[in-house]
This record gives structure tokens, sequence and C-alpha cells, in this order.
């Protein structure tokens, strides 16, 4: 049988570990409300152009390794990945 001061004395740190989460998250939910308006007012325009260039740029750069990758694959034989000590 549990000891009801013990079960008594967990369930209070519970809740107050409960109790420091909502208030950290209320700050946060406040903070977020400060820059939000923020956010807003960038241009959306713009920065979709500049996302559509990051995503060509890392998509023709992982095209090109990936050539590469076979190209080194076919011209070296495969070789165990298992570190040797010496």
């Amino acid at each position: 049988m549990k000891d009801i001061h013990e079960v008594l004395r967990r369930k209070q740190a519970q809740y107050t570990q409960l109790g420091k989460q909502i208030e950290m998250l209320q700050q946060a939910a406040e903070k977020l409300r400060e820059v939000a308006p923020l956010l807003a007012e960038s241009d959306g325009e713009d920065d979709s152009a500049v996302l559509t260039e990051v995503d060509e740029e890392n998509s023709n750069a992982m095209a090109a390794k990936a050539g590469a990758q076979s190209a080194t694959a076919a011209s070296k034989p495969a070789r165990s990945t298992t570190p040797r000590w010496p």
C-alpha cells in the first residue's frame, strides 16, 4: 500500500512543475504576439522568390553530388566501412 503523504508530495511536485510550464508557455505566447506583426509586415513575394532560388541551387548541388558519387562508386571497388585498429 502506498503512503498517502508520499503520493501527496509527488502530486504537489507535479502540480508545481505544470504551473512552471504554463507560465513559460504564456511568456512564449506574449513574445510571439510581439513578433507576429513584424513577420506579417515582410513582403511575402520577395521571400518566396528567395526560397525558390535556394531550392533550385540545392537541387542542382544535390544532383551534382549524386552524379559524382555514382561516378566515384563505379571507379572504385567497394570497401568495408568497419574501422580497423592497429
